[in-house]
């Protein structure tokens, strides 16, 4: 007997959590398509798969390429939106509020534009799966413009959920995780900065591109999963 072969695809997959992700889910019994808009980057992260997978450059931010991109893919199962954005950090007395404008054309609209030129390929028995960041639950100084950049993905979900049924739509919301996404401070203050959020994290640590990868995963294989957020942040919500 002949063993089904689902197919996920990433968006955001060449580097940190979405990478991670392909690694994980990459087996027999699962395809998977990793995108990115630098092709140098993505053909890195395919090399590092070991040539497994497959890859796609384009821009999730440019409609008429994500569009190109879904009509030429074909039918397929899971969605993974890893598509990333840096702005809306700091003290809101002093934020430029444009930074939240620009947040959302970096994070959310990607993720929406992908997930709505998906729908007509895309397995209604299968899953979506976003990925915002624990800032938008964090009652913490200096996250109010991010928070309301990636409280839109937690808002929007059950929506989708019931929307989009039978389909699956979850979102992961990770915590303070060592990716590439901190490449903006220097080494020195990166390692401080970690070391701060690991001491008032009750597990002890950051996180690690893996553990949200383990938890996407989990919700790409849990048929009885939707309209939920999973927060991958080591407790530090509670703690912050």
């Amino acid at each position: 007997m002949t063993k089904t072969i689902q197919h996920a695809v990433i968006i955001g997959g060449s580097s940190g959590i979405g990478l991670a992700t392909a690694r994980k889910l990459l087996g027999p019994g699962m395809k998977v398509t990793i995108t990115g808009r630098n092709e140098e980057k993505l053909t890195s992260a395919w090399n590092s798969l070991g040539g497994a997978a497959d890859k796609a450059a384009f821009d999730a931010a440019k409609p008429d390429e994500v569009s190109r991109f879904f009509e030429g893919l074909g039918p397929f199962d899971h969605l993974v939106l890893a598509a990333s954005g840096g702005k809306g950090l700091g003290p809101f007395q002093t934020l430029d509020l444009s930074d939240i404008g620009s947040g959302v054309d970096e994070k959310v609209r990607p993720q929406l534009s992908c997930l709505q030129a998906a729908l007509p390929t895309l397995n209604k028995a299968g899953s979506v799966t976003f990925i915002s960041a624990v800032s938008a639950q964090l009652a913490t100084p200096g996250v109010a413009g991010i928070a309301a950049i990636n409280g839109m993905l937690l808002t929007v979900v059950p929506i989708l959920a019931l929307e989009l049924k039978p389909l699956r739509v979850n979102v992961v919301a990770p915590g303070v995780i060592d990716t590439p996404w901190w490449d903006f401070l220097a080494d020195e203050q990166r390692q401080a900065l970690f070391a701060d959020y690991a001491g008032r994290t009750p597990v002890g640590r950051i996180g690690r591109a893996e553990d949200v990868a383990s938890a996407i995963a989990f919700l790409v294989s849990n048929g009885f999963m939707t309209g939920q957020v999973l927060t991958c942040d080591g407790g530090l919500r509670f703690a912050a």
